[in-house]
């Protein structure tokens, strides 16, 4: 079973230990650029205006990603900032801000979230939530589009096979829906 989540909602998440200690609060979700997985998450400290820690967690020592929590087995799982953060950094893993445009050409708006897709053994991206040109002829504020393969990316734009707008929703669980179908419709399989 998978579960749709957004990567701004991850952010600010505690990390607690099995025992229930809280040691960490998610800072931000560390994307490989190449992979669409996640490859972690930057910390910061439990109090309102603690920093950064020099600490990251991995995703393989994440234990499970739930609403509420970031759960791990213990403070042994967290690592050296730098072994998780700079590999995704070097990948270019920031699509937020960038435009999405189809292989036809179409302008369908602007990255404003990533929609990561969490199973009990990975988190990869699933989609953007975008905000929609009047092209895309939606009259919300944002829309959501599935990901398969992305044919190019760099910092200012994406670029996704013109299908994808056949898969346009307004919420995540219209998405969860989609997302197979446009697989399907890709010749790919599930992540």
């Amino acid at each position: 079973m998978s579960t749709l989540m957004l990567a701004s909602e991850i952010s600010k998440r505690p990390v607690v230990t099995l025992g229930g200690e809280a040691v960490a609060r998610v800072k931000d979700v560390v994307l490989d650029g190449h992979t669409g997985r996640i490859s972690g998450f930057t910390l910061s400290g439990l109090r309102l205006l603690s920093g950064p820690r020099r600490q990251a967690l991995p995703w393989e020592a994440v234990a499970g990603l739930g609403p509420h929590a970031v759960m791990i087995q213990d403070e042994t799982a967290l690592k050296d900032r730098d072994e998780v953060a700079d590999l995704a950094e070097a990948a270019e893993g920031n699509v937020l801000g960038a435009r999405v445009l189809t292989d036809t050409g179409m302008d369908l708006g602007q990255v404003t979230d990533v929609v990561v897709e969490v199973t009990a053994s990975q988190a990869v991206v699933a989609g953007y939530e975008v905000a929609p040109t009047e092209t895309l002829g939606h009259k919300t504020r944002t829309v959501f589009i599935p990901l398969a393969r992305t044919i190019a990316a760099s910092g200012e734009a994406l670029v996704v096979p013109a299908a994808v707008a056949d898969y346009v929703t307004e919420d995540l669980a219209a998405l969860d829906k989609a997302i197979p179908e446009f697989r399907s419709r890709m010749g790919e399989k599930k992540t």
